[in-house]
């Protein structure tokens, strides 16, 4: 079901003045930028050995990462764990044995991944994400 540590998200109000931190003082490689839509955020995806730190800044005022801002400030917001095979199969499966889901149905992520949240209350207080990354075809 996981199969490895996708990525850490980090809320920031600005990408702009956070970049320089994890660039040019933590040295790690922008991999780029992109913005989500659906998520309202803009992500700046950075290299850090075999996984990713991705900086999520809200597009938004009602976003739930501007909401995340506005109650918690800057930092870690989530845990993304990457999912081999059916999302929406794992997801039933951890419905099953009783852990409470935000998302009953994957959605759309950065990369053209599917998406999908467990709410911190069944997950010890942490935000986590299982992330499927799309088929190689």
């Amino acid at each position: 079901m996981i199969s490895s540590l996708d990525h850490l998200g980090v809320a920031v109000a600005s990408l702009e003045e956070a970049l320089p931190l994890y660039e040019k003082i933590l040295g790690l490689e922008l991999l780029g930028i992109e913005e989500v839509p659906e998520q309202q955020v803009r992500v700046a995806v950075l290299g850090l050995g075999t996984t990713r730190l991705e900086l999520l800044e809200p597009t938004a005022e009602d976003s739930p990462v501007a909401k995340f801002l506005e109650k918690r400030g800057q930092g870690l917001h989530h845990l993304a764990l990457r999912v081999e095979g059916d999302l929406q199969k794992t997801l039933g499966a951890l419905a099953d044995q009783g852990v409470r889901l935000i998302d009953r149905t994957p959605r759309s992520g950065a990369h053209g991944s599917a998406i999908a949240f467990l709410h911190p209350a069944s997950t010890g207080s942490v935000l986590v994400e299982l992330v499927a990354k799309p088929e190689k075809g």
